[in-house]
């Protein structure tokens, strides 16, 4: 998969202790607009995914997170990979936090089913939004969060771009298909 970029703060101790947390995360574009999980509580969006259980294959774990955050049915011969992200800084418990971010872009079924979201995500009122690719850049660089989770938005907001660059919301961009 190909290296989209590098996200390194340098702001931890290089021999502490270290948390590798890699994630699968979905690319969903239809209609020229992209599948986001907003944050109602801090007011951020984010590619719906989540982490990689140990053991579990990257396209099972995509489909599961996409299910639980979104109640999107991931149509597993649409996944393609788009790239990866590298983010490296200061933990919240540990010394290290290191988090290899996996994009796919895929597909999903058009039925929307209930969410199944943990309990910090309830909290934060995670909610599926379709909207403009560049409205959640605007939100994503307008939020201030700590320093962890700013990392975090900026590292949706660059994948946007990049995804803007290469033409994927253009008339009849690179993924064509969006919802069977």
């Amino acid at each position: 998969m190909r290296i989209l970029f590098e996200m390194d703060k340098k702001d931890y101790v290089p021999d502490g202790s270290v948390f590798s947390r890699p994630s699968a995360r979905a690319i969903i574009i239809k209609d020229g607009k992209i599948a986001m999980v907003y944050s109602k509580k801090y007011n951020y969006y984010k590619f719906p995914g989540g982490g990689i259980e140990t053991g579990e294959y990257v396209e099972e774990a995509l489909i599961r997170e996409v299910l639980e955050e979104t109640g999107l049915c991931v149509i597993r011969d649409s996944i393609r990979e788009y790239g990866q992200v590298h983010r490296i800084q200061k933990g919240t418990k540990e010394d290290i936090f290191i988090q290899d971010n996996f994009y796919f872009l895929c597909c999903v079924k058009e039925n929307i089913e209930q969410q199944s979201l943990d309990k910090y995500e309830a909290e934060e009122g995670f909610t599926l939004e379709f909207l403009n690719p560049q409205l959640a850049i605007d939100v994503n660089r307008e939020t201030i969060l700590d320093d962890f989770a700013q990392v975090m938005v900026e590292r949706e907001a660059l994948v946007l771009e990049l995804l803007i660059q290469e033409g994927y919301f253009e008339c009849g961009g690179k993924l064509t298909c969006c919802a069977s």
